[in-house]
């Protein structure tokens, strides 16, 4: 499509000539493929501009022209060259909604003249238009004779007359949607009215099951408290008379001491490990009602892992001396420092080795550390018979213990007491384990503390 000829050239002198351009605007764009409100628009901003500029000037050259826009589009453009200039070179259409027919409405240079210039995208299903077909069009155009200014009359007449129908039958669709629009409105209000009320009940009721939690949790941290402090008392009281019964077994079966029977040796013997089995439990209440009370604050140092580990090492052998489990520490890679509380680590690698020696029938119990970044991870492993995966989380739980171990002496503290001394360090404690295949704790600390 070259489009620099033009489809179609015609005079515009006097005002019967309105009638005669409009015809033409119309025939053009049906031409190029507008549609048939499209082709009214154009024919009727045309007839509007041809009016205003023949009460300014003496007439116009009127040429049609299909272009090509920077996009590739073509456009239908519409030239009104006046035969004289107009008047302060200013064009502004009598009517203000005649720019809103078309695509674009205003002054324009052509070839030195100062012209009127409108035109309208043609849809893109039409847009293929030919080399050979314009010229078609352009004969067609020009050897069709314009019809009378009555029949072009009577044709616009036809043609308003069609779009007051249309106007008439798109208020009639207006009306019917008010009325549903109206009707919809009612029922969004009487909605938005229940769900106002039944907000507000929710509100009050969310209020007041705030109100039961907030008094609930009064009462559980006084019962926390209550607890931890029956805890501490009991456990302190519990201490002095369980070490007395320690020392007197120790006296009655010191040599220096008369001799005791046999039977009277056993029995006594019986009551010094009843009595520190229950001292252990009475520590082990004291520790853990320390810990929950908060009562617990580390002191932060640099702690070498390795003199650590060495001083556990020695003081733990002796549990395994007369078993069949060895006891092994790795020496853990140098640089082992990390910012810690010594004594509160220490207790929980004792608690979590002593632990794994006890359940272990044969074969070892290791301790090994590693660095990660910024952080390190002491790992106690056993041989043991394992623990399944639904009961990894209860034995931190206070005084559970693994069906079937109730024979072994223990008290199920000394987990949950390591755990919350761990995350008192800032780090995690965590269990891997399954039935046959021994246990693995893992203590993830940071190197820097918390």
């Amino acid at each position: 499509m070259t489009g620099r000829e033009p489809l179609l050239r015609m005079a515009l002198r006097v005002e019967q000539d309105i009638f005669g351009v409009r015809q033409r605007g119309r025939e053009v764009a049906a031409a190029v493929g507008l549609e048939h409100q499209d082709q009214i628009r154009v024919a009727t901003a045309l007839s509007e501009v041809a009016r205003d500029l023949l009460r300014v000037v003496d007439g116009a050259d009127v040429t049609f022209s299909l272009v090509e826009e920077v996009a590739g589009r073509p456009v239908l453009r519409i030239d009104l060259a006046p035969v004289r200039p107009l008047p302060d070179n200013r064009y502004e259409p009598q009517s203000g909604a005649v720019a809103r027919l078309v695509d674009t409405l205003g002054l324009a240079g052509s070839e030195g003249d100062t012209v009127v210039r409108m035109s309208r995208r043609i849809p893109t299903a039409a847009a293929a238009l030919t080399t050979a077909r314009l010229a078609e069009l352009r004969a067609e155009l020009g050897n069709s004779a314009p019809a009378s200014a009555l029949d072009e009359l009577a044709t616009q007449n036809e043609q308003l007359i069609a779009a007051l129908d249309e106007v008439r039958s798109q208020r009639d669709e207006l009306s019917v949607l008010n009325a549903e629009l109206e009707e919809t409105n009612r029922g969004v209000l009487a909605l938005y009215t229940q769900l106002s009320e039944e907000l507000e009940e929710t509100n009050r009721g969310v209020v007041a099951l705030y109100a039961e939690l907030d008094e609930k949790s009064a009462q559980l941290r006084a019962a926390s408290e209550s607890k931890s402090r029956f805890l501490a008392n009991v456990s302190h009281e519990l201490r002095a008379p369980v070490t007395a019964i320690i020392g007197l077994g120790r006296l009655l079966t010191d040599s220096a001491s008369d001799p005791l029977t046999a039977e009277q040796a056993q029995q006594v013997d019986l009551i010094r490990d009843s009595a520190a089995d229950l001292l252990s439990l009475v520590n082990d209440l004291l520790d853990l009602a320390k810990a929950e009370s908060g009562r617990i604050e580390p002191e932060w140092a640099e702690v070498d892992l390795r003199a650590l580990f060495g001083q556990l090492r020695g003081t733990l052998r002796a549990l395994t001396l007369h078993s069949e489990v060895e006891l092994l520490v790795e020496e853990p890679p140098a640089p082992a420092v990390l910012r810690s509380d010594e004594v509160l680590l220490a207790q929980v690698l004792r608690n979590l080795l002593h632990n794994a020696v006890k359940f272990t029938d044969r074969g070892e119990v290791r301790m090994r550390a590693e660095r990660d970044a910024d952080r390190w991870r002491i790992v106690v492993s056993d041989t043991g018979p394992g623990i399944p995966p639904e009961l990894h989380e209860r034995i931190f739980e206070e005084f559970y213990q693994v069906p079937g171990t109730s024979r072994r002496s223990g008290t199920g503290l000394g987990l949950p007491y390591a755990r919350r001394l761990v995350t008192l360090l800032g780090g995690t404690l965590e269990l891997t384990s399954a039935p046959g295949r021994g246990s693995t704790f893992t203590v993830d600390l940071p190197v820097g503390g918390v």
